[in-house]
């Protein structure tokens, strides 16, 4: 018998802001129900940080900014980020992320990842997750900046494959 994914409140912003570290960047909470068909996830990035451009081939991805602001660029066009906006990334879209003196405080939502293919150089050009998660330290949630990165900078754990 199969069990239901849990329905209504699975997180509280200011509590997991309020309960993490000011200087813990990178996922604060992630959607993690069995069987669900989306992916969600809350980072926070510190100021003066960014995401590096890239373009997800597979995915078109939901931003809102819960706090802090920024900067999106989209395809060559630079947007200003503030609490309340809210951004549509179609797939092929070059994206990139900068987090001003506050930081920036986004949840990003798109459809759950399909299961991993080869692909060759060309179509996967900057062809990284969504959300970055595979850049995401397990050892202390700190996402590394360093494309390819094997190891993370701050506490030395291996970073998912």
């Amino acid at each position: 018998m199969s069990m239901a994914p849990a329905v209504g409140v699975l997180a509280r912003i200011a509590e997991l802001l309020h309960e993490e570290p000011a200087d813990r960047g990178g996922a604060l909470w992630r959607l993690s129900a069995e069987g669900r068909q989306l992916d969600a996830n809350v980072i926070r990035m510190l100021p003066g940080t960014r995401v590096t451009g890239h373009v997800d081939p597979d995915l078109d991805v939901l931003l809102c900014v819960l706090g802090g602001s920024g900067l999106l660029e989209a395809d060559g066009s630079r947007q200003p980020l503030e609490s309340g906006c809210v951004a549509w990334l179609p797939r092929g879209t070059r994206r990139a992320l900068f987090a001003d003196e506050d930081g920036l405080v986004y949840v990003t939502a798109h459809r759950r990842r399909p299961g991993l293919a080869i692909r060759s150089a060309a179509q996967a050009e900057g062809g990284e997750a969504a959300c970055l998660l595979d850049r995401v330290c397990p050892g202390c949630d700190r996402p590394a900046t360093e494309i390819g990165a094997r190891y993370c900078s701050r506490c030395g754990s291996q970073l998912p494959a």
